[in-house]
């Protein structure tokens, strides 16, 4: 570095004359020469230039003083490939001689009265540089209120009023003034943010016309975005127009890229939206303005349909926008995902068009572009739509790009789409396996660190979608309806992109998974069961595991025969909901309104009577009644006779009499608040008199009644 910087110097040495060439002998026969160097250092025109000092005192070389006691050679530093025209190569490490320029500074420093002067000198020229531009006085003031207001909580709500008060007779009619420098700009957006309704109106309709030119200042854009999120509809009904026209030359600008996707993204009505995206579709939608139906859409496909003879043009438009922020590296906006999405959607499945748009996203050597569309709506759903509609390599490439933030996926309402798509169309399981997996289970069942991880992801409302969907399915009960039709739609695509079958696929993956989730269970039954979410887990694994599954269902029965607060988790609705289910073998089918059992049989039902035969009617009696109603359901169960014997005898009975009873009080005022209601039909005012005591037991004693 220090050789570098002096070399630097030399070079200016030699343009105003005062550097002498050398030749390369003549450098190396000055280095063989001893004592001559201590010689000729004082006289050395090298040394004495005024130029050298240009360097300034900075440029991290450590000077000798003039009582250090040995000499400095100035050329140790020659080396062999110096210049053959004369000039003079250093190396770091050669030590360098202090000009006369740094002897002066260092002389300047033992006279601090000097230096203090000088430094009160530049200081008062710089006030005076700054009194001496237009409203300085306005812009001191406010800024001193300013640095009171920003310290929220040491100052009084009062006070603050009565400055803010004081600051917008200060700034009323001068905020053009204001916002285009970093530090009064500042002053303006505290303004809005204590400011009331109109204040913060005042300060909006005083910068209209302007907000195109603010959302390309670095500093004032950021205004743009106080003005909305602390304005009303009014307000931001005002500013978002100005942009209307400009949306594609902003999208392009640094500055104003950022600002006009954030008003796009949350701050812009549905309406404002459809009227931004349409400029990407070409310079048409942009001049001028259009009173047909599909003015309020920027949906592409009605577009098409009503000016089909346009299709080129915008196609070609709104590629080329696309294709321009991909190569500048401008790939997190919502507005390009929503842009995306509207171009794939439109061009022929399978034809050279589709095929060049994916490997445009794959040319994207950092993979920022698949990243950032995975966490947006229509990103995702693009990404989904490239893996359904790709090739073998295209879906190997996406799922490898995703290989070091499947975890971040997982828990993303959109993020989880890719993957839920890439279990559904990707052939090669293998990979899936490899890839997805290990970042959501682990490498190591039994570590307790990624039992942990592993642990949380399935008691989350997203984490735990990627875990259960190769069970389960498509199940209402853990996705949305939006993901289900995003699922529908890549179904139907995979019957032309896929050869194998998804059945096949499906048991594949869950063979992947099993061990590591059943290993879960049991490890960990106690903190499953004390939530609804672990509680679904636990039955949607169990029920949909083929082999290994004895250690977790008897994990999950040892509970029930547990301590007191052990056998407390069992009388949450939840649950027992998963006993019911457990014990029937199989899931309910909707359909052919009958369960649906699995192969092989699960017989949880034998392990959990054996844990709680000794105390079977408090079961019967209890929360958990319709457990019991199960047991004696259950088909081939052999200890259903002796369930049915128990319960028949004559204190037990009772006590099944006594937790299905309701009490005569109880059923007048059921039927009290049944006649003051109005009932919309005949089941709500059966409903409302339906009696409050235990069904289970009830429906244990009908069954009890019916055998005798």
């Amino acid at each position: 570095m220090a050789g570098t910087k002096r070399k630097a110097g030399l070079d200016s040495k030699s343009e105003s004359g005062n550097i002498q060439k050398m030749s390369k002998n003549d450098a190396e026969r000055r280095k063989t020469e001893d004592g001559a160097l201590e010689a000729e250092t004082d006289s050395d025109p090298i040394i004495e230039s005024d130029t050298t000092s240009q360097s300034g005192d900075d440029d991290g070389v450590s000077w000798p003083s003039d009582e250090d006691d040995g000499k400095v050679d100035e050329f140790q530093g020659l080396s062999e490939g110096d210049n053959e025209e004369g000039g003079v190569k250093f190396t770091a490490e050669a030590p360098l001689a202090a000009p006369a320029a740094i002897k002066a500074a260092a002389k300047d420093e033992a006279n601090p009265t000097k230096s203090k002067d000088a430094h009160m000198k530049q200081k008062a020229d710089r006030q005076e540089r700054k009194a001496a531009k237009p409203n300085a006085d306005s812009i001191a003031r406010s800024k001193k209120l300013w640095e009171r207001l920003r310290r929220k909580s040491h100052v009084p709500l009062d006070e603050r009023k009565k400055l803010i008060a004081e600051l917008f007779t200060i700034i009323t009619g001068h905020i053009k003034d204001f916002v285009f420098k970093h530090d009064s700009v500042r002053v303006i957006q505290t303004a809005l943010k204590y400011a009331n309704i109109d204040q913060r109106k005042t300060i909006a309709r005083e910068l209209e016309g302007d907000y195109k030119t603010l959302s390309q200042s670095k500093y004032a854009k950021f205004l743009i975005g106080k003005i909305l999120v602390h304005g009303d509809e009014e307000t931001r009904d005002l500013v978002i127009p100005e942009f209307y026209g400009h949306i594609r030359r902003l999208m392009k600008h640094p500055e104003a890229s950022w600002i006009v996707d954030d008003i796009y993204r949350g701050i812009a009505t549905k309406e404002q939206k459809a009227i931004m995206l349409r400029e990407w579709y070409g310079a048409e939608f942009a001049l001028f303005k259009s009173n047909d139906q599909d003015m309020a859409s920027a949906d592409l496909q009605q577009i098409l349909a009503r000016h089909p003879e346009k299709k080129t043009p915008i196609m070609r438009s709104l590629l080329d926008m696309i294709n321009l922020m991909v190569q500048k590296k401008t790939t997190g906006f919502t507005m390009l995902h929503d842009a995306m999405l509207q171009y794939f959607l439109n061009v022929q499945p399978g034809s050279e068009e589709m095929i060049e748009f994916i490997e445009l996203v794959k040319g994207d050597e950092e993979g920022d572009l698949l990243k950032n569309l995975a966490f947006t709506k229509s990103g995702a759903r693009f990404v989904c739509l490239a893996l359904a509609h790709g090739t073998a390599k295209d879906r190997k490439h996406i799922i490898r790009t995703y290989k070091d933030m499947i975890q971040p996926l997982a828990y993303d309402p959109y993020g989880q789409q890719v993957l839920l798509a890439a279990y559904d169309v990707v052939d090669d399981t293998v990979l899936v396996s490899k890839t997805i997996f290990p970042p959501l289970v682990g490498k190591e069942p039994t570590s307790e660190n990624q039992q942990q991880e592993l642990l949380g992801a399935a008691t989350h409302l997203k984490g735990r979608v990627p875990l259960l969907y190769p069970f389960c399915g498509k199940a209402k009960a853990i996705m949305s309806t939006e993901d289900l039709k995003l699922l529908d739609e890549i179904h139907r695509i995979r019957t032309r992109t896929s050869k194998k079958d998804p059945e096949v696929r499906r048991k594949e993956l869950v063979s992947a998974l099993t061990p590591h989730l059943l290993s879960l269970i049991a490890s960990h039954a106690k903190e499953l069961v004390s939530t609804s979410f672990g509680c679904q887990f636990i039955t949607e694994v169990i029920l949909g595991a083929k082999e290994s599954r004895e250690p977790a269902i008897n994990a999950v029965a040892a509970l029930a025969s547990g301590n007191e607060e052990e056998q407390a988790l069992f009388d949450q609705p939840t649950a027992g909901r998963m006993l019911k289910n457990l014990v029937q073998g199989g899931r309910f089918s909707s359909k052919t309104s009958s369960v649906d059992y699995v192969d092989p049989p699960l017989k949880f039902h034998e392990l959990l009577y054996q844990r709680i035969k000794d105390d079977l009617v408090s079961w019967a009696t209890g929360s958990n009644s319709f457990v019991v109603v199960s047991l004696l359901e259950t088909p081939n169960f052999s200890k259903a006779g002796e369930i049915r014997k128990t319960l028949s005898k004559p204190e037990h009975r009772q006590r099944l009499v006594n937790a299905a009873r309701v009490d005569a009080y109880e059923r007048e005022s059921a039927e009290v608040r049944g006649k003051g209601k109005k009932a919309k039909g005949q089941r709500q005012a059966q409903n409302s008199v339906t009696p409050s005591g235990n069904r289970g037991s009830r429906i244990l004693l009908e069954k009890l009644d019916s055998e005798q």
